[in-house]
Order: C-alpha cells, then sequence, then structure tokens
C-alpha cells in the first residue's frame, strides 16, 4: 500500500494540524517524520482548541495508531506536558502512540545551547524557536546525539553525561551571559524519561514496512513548511531538517517510489514567523487586517506572524520541490471583506522580471510583481457546501489552479474540522 503525504508550503502555520485531523479517518497510520517541538499543530473540534508539538494529528481518532518517526527530535520535557494534556481525554497511548528508537533526543544543555549561540548572535540572529532543535540536529550529523534506543542500555546515563559536560564547554565559549541551574534541569528531563519510557519504542521503518505489506493506510505528516527546508528554503533563516517530501523517506525509512498522493498545505496568503526575506510583506492596514482576524500567532512561540499576499513564484517552487499532487487552501475566511486582493505571479530580480524562485530574495534584489483581482464581502465561516463559495472566491481559486497546475481539492473556512469544504 502507497503512503500519503502532507506538508506545508510555506513558511510553516499554514494549517496542517487541522487537516491530519480532518483527514485520520481515511488513514490507519499517522507518522511524524521530521522536526520538534518547534512546530505547533493546532486542532480545533467540540469548541476546544488543542496545540500538539510533537504528537501527531491524528492522537484523537480512536482507531488511529500515532508513530513518531526517526527523524523527529523529542524533548521528554515537553512530551510529558503533551501527555498530561492528554490525559483527560482517556485515550490509550500505549496502544495509539508509538516512538522510533532512532529518534533523537533534545537534552536540557541543547535548549542552552540555543539560547547561547542566538545571543551570540546580535542583531543577525535567526530568529531561532530556542528549543534546541538546531543543537540537537548537529549532534545528529556529527554522531554525539542521543537516541531513544538508548534508554533501553543500561549506560545511557553515562553517555549523558558525557554529552551534557561537552555542551556545557561550549556553552562558555560563546561567553555571554546565560543563567540557568542544570541540576533543576535535568531533575525535570530525568522524571520525563521515565515518563517517555512508559511508551512503546518500536523499530518504526520495519514497523512500517510490514504495515504496507498488510495494505494498511499511512499518512506521513511534515512540521514547519516548504519555504523552511535546511536545502531549499531561505537559507540561513530556516530550520534544521527536510521539510519538503524528501524528508518523510529520510524522517521513516520509506522509498520514494511507495509514496502516493502529495497534500499541499497553503493559506490563501502568506505568513512568516520570525526573522528572515518576505517579499510580500504588508506593512501597512492590509496587513495589520490579516493578522488580527486570521488570528496571527505562533502556536509554539506566541510570536506575532508577520502577514503579506500570497506569493505564488514560491508557492509555485514549492510545489515543484515537493511533487503536490493534490493542494489545500487555508483560511479563505480572513480574506472576506478585502475589496481586491493582490497576487505576486513574478519579481523584478536585479532589473529583470523572473517567475521562479532565485537564490537570494533579499529586499535589495527582490520586487514582487502583482496581478490584482476582485475580493469577496460574505462570511465564508457558515457555508459547507462548494456551492455556496462566491463567485470572486471560485475565480481567486481558479486562477491559482491555472498557475500552479494543481487542483485545490479543499478549502478551509474556519478553524473547527467542521469548517472544511471538498470541492
Amino acid at each position: 500500500m502507497a503512503v500519503d503525504l502532507l506538508l506545508g508550503l510555506q513558511w510553516g502555520d499554514e494549517g496542517k494540524g487541522k487537516i491530519v485531523d480532518v483527514l485520520t479517518k481515511n488513514y490507519d497510520i499517522i507518522a511524524r517524520f521530521q522536526g520538534g517541538p518547534n512546530a505547533g499543530h493546532t486542532l480545533e473540534f467540540d469548541g476546544i482548541k488543542h496545540v500538539l508539538h510533537t504528537i501527531p494529528s491524528g492522537i484523537f481518532h480512536e482507531d488511529a495508531v500515532n508513530l513518531v518517526g526517526n527523524g523527529v527530535v523529542i524533548d521528554p520535557v515537553i512530551f510529558k506536558k503533551e501527555l498530561d494534556n492528554l490525559s483527560q481525554f482517556n485515550l490509550d497511548l500505549e496502544k495509539k502512540l508509538l516512538i522510533s528508537r532512532k529518534a533523537h533526543l533534545i537534552l536540557p544543555t541543547h535548549r542552552l545551547l540555543d539560547a547561547a549561540s542566538e545571543t551570540s548572535k546580535g542583531k543577525a540572529k535567526i530568529g531561532s524557536t530556542l528549543k534546541g532543535i538546531g543543537p540537537t540536529y548537529m549532534d545528529k550529523t556529527g554522531r554525539n546525539g542521543i537516541r531513544v534506543g538508548d534508554l533501553e542500555l543500561s549506560d545511557w546515563k553515562e553517555k549523558y553525561r558525557t554529552l551534557a559536560n561537552k555542551h556545557e564547554a561550549m556553552i562558555d565559549f560563546y561567553n555571554v551571559d546565560i543563567q540557568y541551574n542544570l541540576a533543576e534541569l535535568e531533575a525535570e528531563f530525568f522524571e520525563a524519561v521515565e515518563v517517555l519510557k512508559s511508551l512503546t519504542f518500536i523499530d518504526s521503518e520495519e514497523y512500517l514496512h510490514q504495515a504496507q505489506r498488510e495494505n494498511k493506510t499511512v499518512l506521513a505528516e511534515g512540521a514547519q513548511g516548504s519555504l523552511l527546508d535546511i536545502d531549499f528554503g531561505t537559507y540561513p533563516f530556516v530550520t534544521s531538517s527536510n521539510t519538503t517530501a524528501a524528508g518523510a523517506c529520510t524522517g521513516l525509512g520509506i522509498a520514494p517510489n511507495k509514496i502516493k498522493e502529495v497534500f499541499g498545505i497553503f493559506k490563501a496568503y502568506t505568513t512568516r514567523v520570525g526573522s528572515g526575506p518576505f517579499p510580500t510583506e504588508l506593512f501597512d492596514e492590509d496587513g495589520e487586517r490579516m493578522a488580527k482576524i486570521g488570528n496571527e500567532f505562533g502556536a509554539t512561540t506566541g510570536r506575532a506572524r508577520r502577514c503579506g499576499w500570497l506569493d505564488l513564484v514560491a508557492l509555485k517552487y514549492a510545489v515543484h520541490v515537493n511533487g503536490v499532487t493534490q493542494l489545500m487552501m487555508m483560511k479563505g475566511d480572513v480574506l472576506s471583506g478585502f475589496k481586491k486582493l493582490k497576487v505576486c505571479t513574478a519579481y523584478k530580480y536585479k532589473g529583470k522580471t523572473i517567475d521562479h524562485l532565485p537564490y537570494n530574495i533579499e529586499a535589495e534584489n527582490v520586487t514582487p510583481v502583482y496581478t490584482e483581482m476582485n475580493g469577496w464581502k460574505e462570511d465564508l465561516t457558515k457555508m459547507n457546501d462548494a456551492g455556496q463559495l462566491p463567485k470572486e472566491l471560485n475565480d481567486y481559486i481558479e486562477f491559482l489552479e491555472k498557475e500552479l497546475e494543481v487542483p485545490i481539492k479543499l478549502v478551509s473556512v474556519g478553524p473547527d474540522r467542521t469548517q472544511t469544504i471538498e470541492r
């Protein structure tokens, strides 16, 4: 059985959690393939908002198994808090939640290293979430990391001590004022590790191989967005993992020829958290209105998101890099009431008009070229059928489909799982 893949096509925060939640009824297994607790996947149903950071977004569905894959980095402390938040829902987590032995652990000193590194950069900081993600992936590629499977070995605490001591020496090297009490942080960490050890650890690549042989359906869930990919994003203002489709293969041990549908999620406009170039960013009333109506604050950091018009140059790039087969447009309801909408269809780049994403999209090199369209005034949040959508919104969608050459199969008109229209 083939594996379907769902990922974000912008700078994260596209609404992936909601769509995974909506689609889970069609799948036996939901598998997170990269990233860590810098992700904030928000689900809303029955009047309750849930934010998941590491646990896959299918956890509230009775029949779905949720797998944290080898490409994910896990902070046991944050993971424990997520589990505590889920305790009121009587979920059988031992059965429903599986952890890859090859997933790497975020240590308290990884978070301290992250803070020291970011502080040392001053104005050149990249906008890290300070969750220790980058230093953990650095230890992974440096072959120093501690993995979930190490927790089953008798000498794991010695391995931990060696790495933590190395980290403290590195923190001193940065020569910045980072105040911390490591003994206190470690007490919380070791307590959380014991909770993590109560869950089921598996050899996830073998588990998924057997699941495919048994014709079970698998949805691979990505975190962050394609423009934050370590290779293909707006480097260095990116995350530390491969957020694109290729990351699902390495992050789960799935062969490329086993991937079937690639669901690409995007907002009807564009947002970005933290530092980095953003060609269509708005600094006027339109941008403020998007932020206010769209409640554009990071689910993990609480930071205000920068807002701007939809950037089709960047979106087309993400569609091509990922091999997207179906598109899903989020937050169409936020654009209700705008008399005119703009869509960036090309860039003025160093004196030339181009329609592809160049190496550098900093403001001094890139000016967006816009196509203007009529907006719609109708409130979409009560609509539940494609036939109810206003003509101007359908025109907007059809324009995007023509430019991107991929069908938009689903339109979200509100945060609740029921506010989802299939086309």
